[in-house]
């Protein structure tokens, strides 16, 4: 390591007076901190060519699966479920979108996207948080060289020789975990990315989220809407059991007046906003608010460290591919661990580690780079934006080697496509 590369770890050893607090002793070939979606994802692709993986979660395991949220839930996504061989336990709760309508405020102009444009199923998926977290939990549970550490606190990390040494407390014990590669896929306020040094590019948008769980009076029929206002993106995701996930979109000072206002008015609003196509509007959830941003780290490894997920990069939540893009990481970098792994080298070298970032960072770059374009296109009311984008809805609706195009792309079936995603396309032929 250089002296110029910031570290995560201090580079002196663990003294022998702090190894005695230590109660147990773990040494792993991968440690991943976070135990979420995309780190559970990475930990369940690893575990098949039999390295031992240690996941270090911050909550109790069934604190991390309750997180009510539900995502658009991307083709490449479903085909690495399928190539973990999880499709069986999340296919049956989740709702194919046969349909996906992009609009424009009150124009007349909408944009179709259907499952005949790709020749797949579906066009998307809507998930749940919890049944996607059931998924992954029950198989890392049945993995005997996974070990699953929940409520547990990392402490200070330090090299020794080859590996990373951190401390891990747990409810019932200290743990010594030695590994040559620690993976960040602890969320936007990564506490490794930190620690490492890692600086970033972005900005915090002038607008936040507000969502919430409906049941409409009338189906949905599974058709999933994009409307663009001039004050943000609204989204429309069918669930199943006939409910939809709204993701409301507004300036931050609209947005925390939405969160506040009293139910009735909030429907009201929901309503002018979400059309009567479905009829009457019941909420079941208590809206929640979130801020949006987009950031890409400088670089996603160094020397015993890689980011992925939420922890490398975030994005506007317009198209749906936050959770998409950070599956996809996970994907990629087990593809290149396995790889590594398999040919005897060291999988904290920077050299392995760099093959994942040149594969992920340029593609990610590309969607971050599409939702920002359409996030500023979209979100505003100077007229020659409105007449240029009226006018590529048209060329969108109309050109359909480009409509495919842009599908792919949303989709995560542009560029390179990780071997799980497509062992699970192989699935289902």
């Amino acid at each position: 390591m250089t002296a110029t590369t910031p570290q995560f770890c201090s580079p002196s050893p663990v003294d022998q007076p702090q190894l005695d607090r230590f109660q147990a002793e773990l040494a792993a070939d991968v440690v991943i901190v976070g135990g979420g979606i995309v780190g559970l994802t990475l930990a369940a692709a690893l575990a098949p060519c039999g390295m031992s993986i240690a996941v270090v979660e911050a909550q109790t395991r069934a604190a991390a699966a309750s997180r009510q949220r539900a995502y658009a839930f991307s083709l490449t996504s479903a085909d690495i479920f399928k190539g973990l061989g999880l499709w069986p336990q999340v296919g049956p709760y989740i709702c194919h979108f046969d349909k996906v309508q992009l609009s424009d405020s009150d124009y007349a102009r909408v944009v179709q996207f259907l499952p005949t444009d790709l020749g797949t199923e579906a066009v998307y998926y809507g998930a749940e948080h919890g049944v996607l977290m059931a998924a992954l939990q029950k198989t890392i549970a049945a993995t005997p060289n996974i070990h699953y550490l929940c409520s547990a606190t990392l402490g200070e990390t330090y090299e020794q020789g080859k590996w990373v040494i951190a401390e891990v407390s747990t409810p019932e014990k200290v743990i010594k975990l030695r590994s040559p590669l620690f993976v960040a896929a602890d969320g936007k306020e990564s506490l490794l990315r930190q620690r490492a040094g890692i600086g970033s590019v972005g900005w915090r948008y002038r607008q936040s989220c507000v969502t919430t769980v409906l049941e409409p009076e009338y189906s949905h029929k599974n058709i999933a809407y994009e409307r663009f206002w001039p004050s943000g993106p609204f989204a429309i995701l069918p669930l199943p059991g006939q409910r939809c996930q709204i993701v409301w979109t507004a300036p931050h000072v609209e947005a925390e007046a939405i969160l506040t206002m009293p139910e009735a008015e909030f429907m009201a609003e929901l309503e002018r906003r979400y059309g009567t196509q479905m009829g009457r509007l019941k909420r079941l959830t208590p809206p929640a608010l979130f801020p949006v941003q987009l950031m890409q780290c400088d670089r996603y490894v160094q020397p015993r460290l890689a980011l992925i997920g939420d922890a490398a990069h975030s994005c506007h939540p317009v198209g749906g591919q936050g959770l998409n893009m950070g599956i996809r990481d996970a994907a990629a970098l087990a593809e290149v661990l396995t790889q590594a792994y398999q040919r005897g080298e060291n999988l904290g070298n920077v050299a392995v580690l760099r093959r994942y970032e040149r594969w992920r960072r340029l593609e990610n770059w590309v969607i971050l780079s599409f939702t920002d374009l359409l996030t500023r296109t979209f979100s505003n009311e100077i007229w020659p934006l409105v007449a240029l984008r009226r006018a590529g809805l048209w060329v969108l609706g109309s050109v359909p080697p480009l409509k495919r195009l842009a599908l792919r792309l949303m989709t995560g079936r542009l560029g390179r496509v990780p071997k799980l995603a497509r062992l699970g396309q192989q699935s289902e032929r």
